[in-house]
């Protein structure tokens, strides 16, 4: 299996459930993968799980840890070819009143990463052959509720950067693609992302840059 075998990836977030299943699946398909996270302790937890992975620690929230990841990464491997977003969280509940200021910046740090984690690659993914960027968003974007607030807001956010990204491929000419997945939730949907997730690679930029999908159970 070495579909993938040119292929850099980098998944952010990448030491819980989904970040686990989708690293496989790209290893299984050939592509490097760069595991990133914040907890050294999960990301050797992770590379024992994975055999072949190379795992980096980075805050991703700090603007200065990731323009120091990027240089760890080109130095080692050169330009990357795709970024997997799986930073994120869950807080809520309470209705409107309920939506507190701390529940809302520890959601906004996944917002935060994205736009670091972008910019500082932005040249590889629009040098790439097959520069491919995604996102999980949640399907309240489309039904806001007064308990989800927050997240809902983070993500509507999220998915709005991604649109712009897409218009900026577009815009150079670029052979890559920003895709949103939507989800109610991730659990027991890990093996379906990481199917969606190496698919990207088999799919025309073109029909790919800008769309967003909302990932189901199978069948």
């Amino acid at each position: 299996m070495s579909e993938l075998s040119d292929t850099t990836v980098l998944i952010a977030g990448a030491t819980s459930a989904s970040g686990r299943a989708v690293a496989q699946a790209l290893l299984g398909n050939g592509a490097r993968v760069i595991a990133v996270g914040s907890d050294q302790g999960r990301l050797e937890t992770l590379s024992h799980e994975v055999p072949g992975i190379v795992v980096e620690q980075a805050d991703l929230t700090d603007g200065d840890d990731v323009l120091e990841l990027a240089m760890r990464v080109h130095a080692r491997f050169g330009s990357i070819d795709g970024i997997v977003h799986l930073v994120g969280g869950w807080r809520g509940g309470g209705g409107i009143l309920g939506q507190t200021e701390e529940d809302y910046r520890v959601l906004e740090r996944s917002f935060t990463a994205l736009r670091y984690v972008s910019r500082a690659f932005w040249n590889d993914l629009i040098g790439s052959a097959a520069g491919r960027i995604v996102i999980v968003s949640s399907t309240t974007v489309e039904a806001p509720a007064a308990g989800s607030a927050n997240y809902t807001a983070v993500k509507a956010a999220s998915e709005s950067w991604m649109q712009a990204l897409a218009q900026g491929f577009a815009k150079a000419n670029a052979a890559s693609a920003a895709v949103t997945f939507r989800v109610r939730s991730l659990a027991g949907l890990e093996g379906t992302l990481a199917a969606s997730v190496v698919g990207l690679w088999r799919a025309d930029a073109a029909e790919l840059n800008g769309r967003v999908e909302e990932l189901v159970p199978p069948a």
